[in-house]
């Protein structure tokens, strides 16, 4: 399993920023590659990500368990894939929390694991694609918030710091 540790500060207040970080089709459409299909229940979420590791683009379509807790702005994520080929598979667990007053710490600790053909490429840039991808979300996030005129316009920019340990 990789293991990955993301922080980026959102220029908009948590109180803001939980209400659009638990619609979970408003997530996707700010995640670059995901698509969302229409849910049938609350707790389960199927859609794809389409992903790049080294020269190798990749589909992957799963589904999602999200357990939100309003009171503590925090939400686990339990995630497996496959990919359109079929030959690779691919499970995430994780952890997302708010904090913050006027300005949102979104804090993201997770694992992940890619079997098949495309471990190798997961093992040795997967952190590196990730962090892109919260990266992307993020700058997406801030950017909608900036939109609705709840945050500065000039501080859209949102700042990432990480701690990845590979294993």
């Amino acid at each position: 399993m990789i293991s990955l540790s993301e922080e980026t500060v959102i220029p908009a207040s948590p109180d803001t920023v939980w209400p659009l970080l638990r619609d979970p089709a408003l997530v996707a459409s700010c995640i670059p590659g995901a698509e969302l299909a229409p849910n049938s229940d609350d707790a389960m979420w199927r859609g794809s990500i389409r992903v790049k590791f080294g020269p190798t683009v990749a589909t992957f379509r799963g589904e999602a368990a999200l357990k939100f807790d309003d009171a503590t702005k925090t939400c686990t994520v339990e995630g497996r894939g496959i990919d359109q080929r079929g030959a690779s598979r691919a499970l995430a667990s994780g952890k997302m929390t708010v904090t913050g007053e006027t300005e949102t710490t979104l804090s993201i600790e997770g694992e992940f694991n890619v079997t098949g053909p495309l471990e190798t490429f997961a093992n040795s840039g997967g952190v590196h694609v990730a962090r892109a991808l919260l990266g992307e979300f993020s700058a997406n996030l801030s950017n909608l918030v900036a939109s609705q005129g709840d945050a500065p316009a000039a501080a859209v920019e949102p700042e990432i710091c990480s701690r990845t340990r590979g294993g």
